[in-house]
C-alpha cells in the first residue's frame, strides 16, 4: 500500500526508538529485564506497527496498525514517567524524550485521520 520509509512519521518512530536505547543504557543493570528492556520493546513497537501497516493491503488494516502503534506510545509514555519518578531519568532527557513521543502520537492520529476520511 504506502513505503513506510517514505512516512515522516515512521523517520520520527525510529529516531525515538534509538534514543530510547541511548538513555536506557545509563539505567540501573537490575532494570535490564524491567523498563529497560520494555521501554525499548515498545519504543520499536511504535515504528514496527507502522511499517506493517503501510504494507498491508487496505486503509483499514493500515489505520488498525496505527492504533497499535498508539498504544505503544502510551505504553512508552507511562514507562518514561515511572523512570522518572524512580530518578532513573532526568529532566531534560524526559523533556526531550516526552516531547519527540506527542509529536509522533500527533503525526500518528492525523495519518490515521486522514485513511478514515
Amino acid at each position: 500500500m504506502n513505503n513506510f520509509r517514505n512516512l515522516d512519521v515512521w523517520d520520527k518512530a525510529v529516531e525515538l526508538a534509538t534514543y530510547v536505547y541511548q538513555i536506557t543504557e545509563n539505567f540501573p543493570k537490575t532494570e535490564t529485564y524491567g523498563l529497560t528492556s520494555q521501554m525499548r520493546r515498545s519504543a520499536i513497537s511504535i515504528s514496527s506497527n507502522i511499517a506493517e501497516g503501510a504494507g498491508r493491503g487496505s486503509k483499514k488494516e493500515f489505520s488498525h496498525f496505527l492504533n497499535i502503534s498508539m498504544g505503544s506510545c502510551y505504553e512508552l509514555e507511562t514507562q518514561l514517567t515511572i523512570s522518572q519518578n524512580l530518578q532513573f531519568l532526568n529532566g531534560v532527557d524526559f523533556e526531550k524524550i516526552s516531547d519527540k513521543l506527542i509529536e509522533i502520537q500527533k503525526m500518528i492520529y492525523s495519518l490515521r485521520k486522514s485513511l478514515n476520511a
